[in-house]
Order: structure tokens, then sequence, then C-alpha cells
């Protein structure tokens, strides 16, 4: 840590990461140093966290007292205090600092991906108060097994319910799963069809044996489970569907039922609803429909596996009139945040959950749901959906809708009916491109979430196919839409769109 480092983040102020600790009126207990670390280790995030006593709530530098006589503090002795007074024992860094004439303690802690403890038994973590300011509460063991799903230590929802049987069980439920895999060949797991109801559950997770009983397990509840039995077992899982036009909201519906049965209700509401435009591209008719009907089923999929059954709280899906949120308990796991979320890998928070989804035939078997989501929307001329709302506390994914961009959409289905079917990253460089007149292979790297070199093979690839074309050399190379694309879009080679911000995920750029 140099003074010039520890400026800089005293300058920033206390955050979720950043604890300052004074000394101008008391020495800080040992207790209270050790609590404040326990504090930071379970914070959300992977960043490492400081603690730094010696400077005021403020940001004034006031010093560290010395802590082992003789007017001095070893940085060695805090560690081992630490270490000593913490469980698990948590391995900090120490420093003494000398900033503005005074000494000051830094406490590098890392994020720890298990719960940590104060030696005689207390448990904080770093939050937002009700002021709006960084502070430390209580850590609950509800929480504490969040805090472990979203790092992929714990799974919930294979955790053994001790007071549900497997007579809480609804066979009529066991027969929609074997349904939905029949209604979707090749995508479903065709091999559990020929087994029994018990041996299903068993293959699923959801049942384990123990003897002669069979336990059930969360998942097991939640795909299965009678209603009374999910009401009194899992109080958490409840699913609102509300239907908003302006201020008035004319369907407010609540759901407690098994996933499964949640999701054909749901499927059936979104049909009704459903309405679409029609193109003619050669002599074959294409549906437009003003919300891409596999986005939303991925999108509602996601929600159900992915939401945090520890933290009360329902899914909403939402129907505006010019768009669709779909919002669930729980934020996204550790390691996935907005500037990965094409590229990262799974991580599933609810990974048995996940696993019956997909073998049950309703969300991708590659786990890609989110590319599907992104590409149904920009296939059908559809602005992408964006994240930007979520939080800790939970995902909200918004589906736009409103008129399709027809032009856009036509070109899409052309040159997939002519076997040049365009990709994902395709389609959305060729989004922003009709926006923003010309893009460089950095940004397009940012758009897509890949290298910059293979954002430029993809530009070239495009220009290959005529869709684009490029001006300049080197790192100065910039592309746009081919005047034939322009003529295609129903545009002046010249007139496409003006400039908007950067970056996919902003309401305002996309």
């Amino acid at each position: 840590m140099t003074p010039d480092r520890l400026r800089g983040l005293i300058a920033s102020g206390e955050s979720l990461d950043v604890e300052f600790k004074g000394e101008s009126r008391k020495v800080l207990a040992d207790d209270d140093l050790v609590e404040a670390v326990v504090c930071l280790a379970n914070r959300s995030g992977d960043r490492p966290g400081w603690l730094i006593v010696g400077v005021e709530d403020d940001g004034r530098v006031t010093g560290a007292r010395p802590r082992h006589g003789a007017g001095r503090t070893d940085p060695l002795g805090v560690q081992a205090l630490i270490a000593g007074r913490t469980r698990p024992s948590l391995a900090v860094r120490v420093e003494s600092v000398a900033l503005e004439e005074e000494s000051v303690l830094v406490v590098a802690v890392p994020a720890e991906r298990v719960p940590v403890g104060t030696s005689d038994g207390r448990y904080v973590r770093r939050a937002i108060g009700g002021d709006g300011k960084p502070t430390c509460v209580p850590f609950h063991f509800h929480e504490a097994q969040s805090r472990q799903a979203e790092r992929g230590i714990l799974d919930y929802t294979a955790l053994r319910l001790t007071d549900i049987a497997w007579e809480d069980l609804d066979p009529l439920e066991i027969e929609r799963f074997r349904r939905s895999i029949r209604e979707s060949p090749g995508r479903g797991d065709d091999a559990l069809l020929a087994l029994s109801d018990i041996d299903l559950a068993k293959a699923l997770g959801a049942v384990e044996a123990d003897g002669d009983a069979l336990g059930v397990r969360v998942v097991g509840l939640l795909l299965f489970g009678k209603v009374e039995a999910l009401r009194r077992a899992i109080p958490a899982h409840e699913v609102a569907f509300q239907v908003l036009s302006g201020t008035r909201v004319e369907v407010n519906d609540f759901f407690r039922w098994p996933l499964l049965r949640i999701m054909e209700e749901i499927d059936a509401r979104f049909r009704a609803r459903k309405r679409e435009e029609e193109i003619l591209v050669g002599f074959v008719r294409i549906g437009i429909p003003d919300h891409p009907e596999r986005a939303l089923r991925e999108g509602v999929a996601n929600a159900l596996i992915h939401r945090d059954y520890t933290r009360l709280g329902a899914v909403h899906i939402q129907w505006h009139d010019d768009r669709v949120e779909i919002s669930s308990p729980g934020g996204f796991p550790e390691g996935v945040h907005l500037d990965n979320l094409l590229v990262t890998q799974p991580r599933p928070r609810n990974p048995l959950l996940a696993d019956a989804f997909k073998r049950a035939g309703i969300v991708e078997r590659t786990a890609r749901g989110i590319d599907t989501i992104f590409f149904e929307q920009l296939r059908t001329g559809r602005r992408p959906p964006w994240y930007d709302r979520s939080t800790e506390a939970g995902v909200v994914l918004v589906l736009p809708g409103g008129k399709a961009d027809l032009a856009f959409a036509r070109l899409a289905a052309e040159e997939g009916l002519a076997d040049r079917p365009l990709t994902l990253d395709d389609l959305m460089l060729l989004h922003r491109l009709r926006l923003d007149r010309q893009l460089s292979a950095g940004d397009a790297a940012l758009l897509i979430q890949k290298p910059e070199i293979e954002a430029r093979g993809r530009l070239d690839h495009l220009v290959e196919r005529g869709l684009v074309e490029a001006r300049g050399e080197r790192r100065a190379r910039s592309y746009h839409l081919a005047a034939a694309t322009c003529r295609r879009l129903g545009e002046n080679a010249g007139s496409i769109g003006h400039r908007r911000p950067r970056g996919w995920t902003r309401r305002g750029s996309s």
C-alpha cells in the first residue's frame, strides 16, 4: 500500500469495500477491530476490502494509536490477532503507512467464499443501511446460505426438507414433467419417460433414499409439490403476473404453484396477449410478434431457476404497454455482471433445479438462455434487452416492445432463408451500425463482450458478405453499413441514425 494509493481510497470515502475507523478519542478495541474485519470479509463481491484505522468517518486523517507499547504497532501481531479470533481463520495483510505526518493502519481483507465469524460466534456483514451509508449488520443464517449459493458453494434446492414426505408430492405434476419432455422433441431427456414416478424423482435428485423412506429435497417440492406443502415449507416461493397500462393495474395475479404448472400458465397468458405483424419475404409470410415468445419463455424460466429461494419476495412478470419486465429476488451469481453476461460461463444459483428444467426441455441444454433472449429480440426487429436496474438484491430483465423495425427483421429473415443465417454477434453489430452510422473494432468489442481481435474478425466477415463496408487502415479503421444494406433497410447511405452513447446495456443506447 503506497501513500498515494491510500490517499485515493480515503478520498473516495467509505463504501461496501472500504471502512474507516478513527481513533482520535480512544483506541479501537481488539474485539471491535476483529468484528470490523469479519464484516468486510462477509461482503458481496470478489474485490479486496480495506479497513483503514486512523481515519475518521469524514475522511480526516487522525492517525492510528500504538497497539503494542513503546509507541509502535506490529503489523504481524495484528495479523495474528485477527487469525486467532476469526472462524475460519482469516489471513489478512496488515501494513502501517505514514500519511500526513500520522501513522495509518491498513488491513487488506479478502472476500471469503464461506461465512466468517468471530471466535465468540458473532456474524456480521457489510451492507447499505437505512440512511444510505455502508454499515455492518447482523449476518443471519439464511443470508449466509444465500451468499454461499451466489458463490457456487451451496445449492439450496438440493437441501432435504425434514417435514416433507413423498405424499406431499403430486403425481399429476410428475406427469406434467413427462408431458413437457414429450412436447419438446430433441430438447428434453427422453430416457426419463420410461421411469416410474419414484425413479424419475430420484434421477432428477428430487428425492433421496434413506433406508425404506424417501427424503424430499427443495427441488422436488418446487417441481412436484402440492400447493399446501409449498406454502408451508417454502414460503418465499411466489410468482406474480401483472398487466399495467400506465398507472392502471388491469391484471394482478399471484401463484404459489409448482414451477412447471406456473410455466404453463404464464405461457398461456403470453399467447392470449400475443399480437403480431406480418412481413413477406419472397413467397414466405413471417410473423413479427410484439414480444418474441422464446425470449419471454427463457426470461421467465431464468427468473424461476436462478432466484434466491431463501429471500422473501415474488418473481414479478409485468406486462406494460411498451415492454415486459421480469424481476426475481437475488442478484447475479458471483462473477456475473453486466459486462460479461453474454460470454461468462453459466453459473446457476440452483444447479439441481437448472438441470431439471433442461431435462424437461424448458430451457436450452447449452445453458445459454441469455443469448436466446438477445437473439430473438434483435431478430424480430426489437431493441436488445437490458439488465441495468439489477442490484445485489434482485435481477431485473427488461424486454423492450413497441413498434418493430420491420426492415431490420426482413433483412435478418432474408439472410436466414438464403442459408446465410446471422449470428447473435452479427445482429448486435448490424443493429448498432443502423443506429450509430459507424463503429470501431474497439467499440464492437465492448458491444459483443469479446476481445478486439474477435470483434474485428466478425466485422471483417460482415464486410466479406457485403453487409458492411470499412474505411481507413489498421487501428484507425472504422466500419459502416454498405450502400446495398442501407437500401435493403429503406435508408440512404448517409442517413442511418445518429451518434448514441456507447455500451450495449444502457437503455438510452439500445
